[in-house]
């Protein structure tokens, strides 16, 4: 079996899942979350756990058994507490801020980026270059940060740009000096 897939998930106080066909619901203090999974998963709910089955060892069956547990799992987890992306902002004059449900980004182009922030996500900016994505959905999350990043990825000369917190961005030595001896 799938060593992911195996994995029973543990409900905790206060979440509710329902299972119909495949369609999972997750109902939990923070909001609620569904999702289709494969036909060939079976999802079973008992007392305080999820568990999840697939028919055969077949390679599609085992690949698709650890992806939907992964599924559920951030499903349960991201009602209890959201999940949270941060990243920073590098550069002299860069920086960020929220105009109710935008975020507007000065990134030394001639104009300022206006993005609208997804439905479910919160996007909160602290000392114009700290940039904080919180949601229940992972995904979501994930890819909205993603986006922003790639608006101004950082480069590796200068190091300017948007990066995840803590990144660390592989910087290039600059031009050669020129006329060293021919």
């Amino acid at each position: 079996m799938s060593r992911i897939g195996k994995k029973p998930i543990e409900i905790p106080k206060g979440v509710t899942v329902d299972v119909k066909n495949s369609d999972v619901q997750v109902k939990g203090p923070k909001g609620v979350l569904t999702t289709t999974l494969p036909e060939m998963i079976n999802v079973t709910v008992e007392s305080d756990r999820v568990v999840l089955t697939r028919p055969d060892d077949r390679k599609e069956n085992r690949a698709y058994h650890g992806l939907a547990r992964a599924l559920v799992a951030n499903m349960v987890r991201g009602v209890v507490e959201p999940f949270v992306k941060e990243l920073e902002i590098q550069g002299v004059g860069y920086r960020a801020e929220t105009k109710g449900k935008q975020i507007v980004l000065n990134l030394g182009f001639s104009h300022p980026v206006e993005i609208d922030v997804p439905k479910g996500l919160g996007v909160s900016v602290d000392r114009n270059v700290m940039i904080k994505i919180e949601g229940i959905d992972r995904q979501q999350v994930g890819q909205f940060a993603a986006d922003l990043r790639s608006i101004r990825p950082p480069e590796p000369y200068k190091g300017k740009g948007i990066r995840y917190l803590n990144e660390h961005v592989r910087r290039k030595v600059g031009k050669a000096v020129a006329g060293t001896g021919m």
